[in-house]
């Protein structure tokens, strides 16, 4: 036997199995107690005729037992027995077996119920009649149980009717409550496939829901998070892939432009020969490297990373004078890339700051809907405004005497990195002092 295929039918049946389990203990309850009830009723019924036949026999101070007959006592005579001793003085008609049963309780103890089976299943109830402290005589009432047995199947049947109606209609109001409640995990599954097939970067986002449905959006959005991760990880392997080889390939290009025509001396032929060894040499040692991270197995969903302990090593790496540094990040913040490139595009901005600031270089770092912030400000002179344009510009430097020997290119790398994770770099404010805000997804 096969179990239900859909959440909807398995949580149904669940739901019908255990209201079955209630039903029918109430059912059994119910007929146990209506049971009892009639069978109470019955002999209520034999103690009352039992009295008012009492009633009807007058002892003689002898003890001799003398039966008054009261007008219109057919009701009265039909099932009591009056007996003196042993002797019956008034007996009913009745069957052969109920007979011999009210003759047997007329000479056992007393008061007592006997039950007598058959066609017409009958009950008897024996009281006594005492003079002076002795027992001198007794009655004996009969009923039949006919009556009380079939209001008890009739309760039996309609007990059962009822638990079968009610476990019908809880069926498939269960089966429909859950599949109402289901509705929306539905279409958020439904949603988030799309989104994971056409465009990673929508959330669910913080929008009020129970509270499973919230955290099934906050596993959802995490899944999410860790695509779009993996996607723009395969972008940044296809743009670094491209930058760091456009580069030596030109010169490959231009070198292999001079020995194929022919000019130039034998020294600068040479040369073009080594350049292209060494060139060659370089683009292999790159793809090697870019290809061997690609194909790294590891636990976490490529490209992502938390931020504190990235930020922590960053301006470790980046302190080399005797500064105020603060660094301060959310607990539990993560950016969707990897620490590796996290760390190239801090260095540039940290290395700036070192060199400029005077005394104090603040980095904090901020969940900001729907990504991250880090935010890095130093004290020093700042960024002049007529340099704003060229800051991020490749082999651009405000201050090319300024004694420092980079190329103008860090500032560069960085923005492109943050751009190609998904994020961006900006210089914020005309100082004094600078300010760089790295945006990174989240």
């Amino acid at each position: 036997m096969r179990s239900p295929g859909t959440l909807r039918n398995r949580l149904a049946l669940v739901a019908l199995v255990a209201t079955a389990g209630w039903v029918v203990a109430l059912t059994v309850l119910f007929n146990l107690v209506l049971g009892a009830q009639l069978r109470g009723q019955a002999d209520d019924v034999l103690r009352t005729r039992a009295s008012a036949a009492r009633a009807t026999v007058k002892v003689a101070p002898d003890g001799h037992l003398a039966v008054r007959e009261p007008r219109n006592d057919a009701a009265l005579d039909s099932g009591v027995w009056i007996y003196e001793g042993t002797k019956a003085l008034d007996r009913p008609r009745a069957g052969a077996q109920v007979q011999r049963t009210a003759d047997q309780l007329a000479a056992g103890p007393v008061p007592s119920f006997v039950e007598v089976s058959g066609a017409d299943r009958t009950r008897l109830y024996a009281e006594p009649i005492r003079h002076a402290g002795q027992r001198v005589g007794t009655v004996v009432t009969a009923s039949s149980l006919e009556p009380y047995r079939r209001t008890s199947q009739a309760a039996l049947v309609g007990s059962v009717s009822l638990a079968v109606l009610v476990l019908i209609g809880a069926y498939l109001a269960t089966r429909r409550v859950v599949q109402r409640a289901l509705e929306p995990v539905a279409e958020m599954a439904h949603q988030a496939a799309q989104w994971s097939a056409h465009d990673v970067d929508q959330r669910f986002g913080e929008a009020p829901r129970p509270g499973e449905l919230r955290d099934l959006a906050a596993s959802l959005d995490s899944l999410l998070d860790r695509i779009g991760a993996v996607l723009r990880h395969e972008q940044q392997l296809a743009a670094e892939l491209s930058h760091e080889l456009r580069t030596p390939l030109a010169v490959v290009a231009a070198e292999n432009e001079l020995l194929r025509d022919g000019r130039g001396s034998a020294a600068e032929r040479a040369r073009a020969h080594e350049v292209i060894a060494t060139t060659t040499d370089r683009m292999a040692e790159l793809l090697d490297t870019l290809l061997a991270q690609a194909a790294q197995h590891v636990s976490d969903a490529p490209g992502r990373c938390a931020v504190a302990p990235v930020l922590r090593a960053a301006v470790a790496g980046a302190a080399t004078r005797d500064l105020d540094v603060s660094v301060s990040a959310e607990q539990g913040l993560e950016v969707g890339t990897s620490a590796e490139v996290l760390e190239r595009i801090l260095a540039p901005v940290l290395g700036n700051a070192v060199r400029y600031a005077v005394h104090r270089i603040t980095v904090t770092a901020t969940r900001r809907t729907p990504g991250v912030v880090i935010s890095i400000i130093d004290d020093g002179p700042g960024v002049a405004e007529d340099f704003w344009g060229q800051v991020f510009e490749p082999g651009q430097r405000a201050d090319p005497d300024d004694g420092h020997a980079g190329a103008g290119l860090g500032l560069a790398l960085a923005r492109r990195l943050a751009r190609a994770s998904g994020g961006d770099l900006v210089l914020r404010g005309p100082g004094p002092g600078a300010e760089f805000e790295i945006t990174l997804p989240g």
